[in-house]
Formats: C-alpha cells, structure tokens, sequence
C-alpha cells in the first residue's frame, strides 16, 4: 500500500518515516497539513518537538510493531 494511503491509519499511533535521503526518523503522527507531514518526536529528558517533514520527503511510512514479551525485563 503506498504511504500516502496509510496516512489515515496511523495517526495518533508510533511511526518509522524512511525519508528518501536515506535517513530516518521515528514519532507519533499528528497528521498532514499544507503537503507537510506533522510528526511529534522526543528531544531528550521530558521535551518534545513537532516537526514538520515536506511529503516529498517522505519514502514510506511504516507503524510500530506490538510488543509481544508478556514477561517482566528486570
């Protein structure tokens, strides 16, 4: 399915954004506006940042995985 069509799926949700570059980066999606995709990614200890990434950018979009481990990490 083409990125573009996945849009609706996953906003509100954790993403992986393959930019055509050859970086990526990763957030939560908050949507489109002004053919920018709206992403909120963690800066470091308790801040945030909304960037904007121009959809020509954009390779691919792809949501996060479940965690299946049900079991305790310590």
């Amino acid at each position: 399915m083409p990125w573009q069509q996945k849009i609706r799926f996953l906003i509100g949700q954790p993403v992986g954004i393959s930019l055509a570059n050859g970086q990526g980066t990763s957030g939560v999606l908050c949507g489109t506006s002004g053919g920018k995709l709206l992403i909120i990614e963690y800066l470091y200890q308790s801040q945030f940042v909304l960037k904007q990434y121009d959809i020509h950018m954009i390779q691919d979009i792809n949501g996060f995985p479940p965690c299946h481990n049900q079991q305790p990490l310590y």
